[in-house]
This record gives structure tokens, sequence and C-alpha cells, in this order.
């Protein structure tokens, strides 16, 4: 296993997501196929967001194989790796563009995270590595 290739969240309004996560977080997007999906570049992977209306129904080809129905409902959770040093510039940034920072917790192993939600209410937590023993390289 080398890593998390990509990782999902779920929104019904795609074009309220972009925004967020392109201009609040400053990701690129690789892709977006309107009602249906948004795709984001995001370090050395992809950060997709679905909409899940449309892929928990309509399933998809890519290469002349199916892609598997997928989606759910509810608030999901994705980690975004940052720098230790980085996080006061994160709060300062959330805060100014007045996004509510819901929590802000210190770990055993140490470093924090910064908790907020995305337009969909989905959370997000900005946070180093280290809060799972790894090193921010």
């Amino acid at each position: 296993m080398h890593g998390v290739l990509e990782s999902c969240l779920y929104a019904t309004d795609l074009e309220t997501a972009k925004r967020f996560y392109t201009s609040v977080l400053g990701l690129e997007v690789l892709t977006h196929v309107a009602d249906r999906h948004v795709f984001f570049r995001c370090g050395e992977g992809v950060f997709l967001i679905f909409n899940p209306e449309r892929t928990c129904a309509e399933q998809t080809a890519v290469g002349g194989s199916p892609v598997p129905l997928h989606g759910t409902k509810g608030s999901g959770h994705l980690a975004f790796a940052v720098a230790e040093s980085e996080l006061e510039t994160w709060r300062e940034r959330l805060t100014r563009l007045g996004v509510e920072i819901e929590s802000d917790v210190s770990w055993p192993r140490g470093g924090r995270s910064l908790y907020f939600r995305d337009p969909a209410g989905n959370s997000i937590e900005l946070a180093p590595p280290r809060i799972w023993g790894l090193s921010e390289s």
C-alpha cells in the first residue's frame, strides 16, 4: 500500500462546493461535470466531491467498464495535511473568509487540528501529520 490516492465527500450543490474549496482552501479543479461531480488536485492525491443524488442512481462507464454506484447521506469527514507552522495562518484565513472554526483540538501525540464545516455540512480538519505520528514530508 502506498497511501490514499483519492478521497471523497458528497454534496448536492456542487457549484457552492467548488467555490468553497477553490476560494477558501485554494484547491485546483481537475474536472467538473455539472450536477454530478467536481474533482480537485490535493498534493499527491485527488479529492472528489460527488452529488449522491446522481452517483447513487446513475451508473457511468469509463473505458467500457461500469463505475459502481456509490453515495451516502449525512455529513462526512476529511482531514487535509498542513504544516504545523501554517495552522495560525489557516485560522486567520478561515476567520477572515467567514468560516467558523468549530473546534481546535490538541492531540496526545502532539499537534493540533482545526475543524470547520464546508457548505454541505461535512466536517473538514486541517492538521499536521504528526497527530498520527507521521512526518510532514
